[in-house]
């Protein structure tokens, strides 16, 4: 793609960039300062929008939060826990055929299980962030990251 740099990148401006669930807001990154911005998608600048596709090589549009993620997420989380009835109690819900509640409602009454699912999210976005920031030829110092 483009001659790989080394750059600051303020780490938890990228992964709420890559949690952003919200598809009305778009998130970049400036391949110049490392800066991490967002606009609304329907910011009405046309400026803006002409520097940003004139330049596509510096601005990098940060993909949002990926169902198919979530569900590996989930998937995977379920898969790690011991057998049981949370366990059972996830399943069903993941399948849909459980009216017991939401998953992360069922998971707030286990505070234990909770701490090892947002540590599994965390990998697995820091993971789909690297590969991503390889993917475009960036690399934070290694002490950043």
């Amino acid at each position: 793609m483009g001659v790989a740099r080394e750059m600051e990148i303020v780490w938890d401006e990228l992964i709420d960039a890559f949690l952003n669930s919200d598809p009305e807001m778009v998130y970049f990154l400036d391949r110049a300062t490392g800066e991490i911005f967002f606009v609304p998608d329907d910011y009405d600048d046309e400026s803006f929008w002409q520097e940003i596709e004139a330049s596509d090589e510096r601005y990098l549009q940060i993909p949002g939060a990926d169902y198919e993620q979530e569900r590996l997420l989930l998937h995977e989380f379920i898969r790690s826990l011991p057998e049981g009835s949370l366990k059972l109690l996830l399943q069903r819900t993941f399948a849909g055929n459980s009216s017991y509640g939401k998953m992360d409602e069922i998971q707030s009454f286990n505070p234990d299980e909770l701490e090892t699912f947002f540590a599994l999210k965390d990998e697995m976005v820091n993971i789909r962030i690297r590969a991503w920031l390889e993917e475009h030829d960036i690399y934070p110092p290694a002490s950043g990251v």
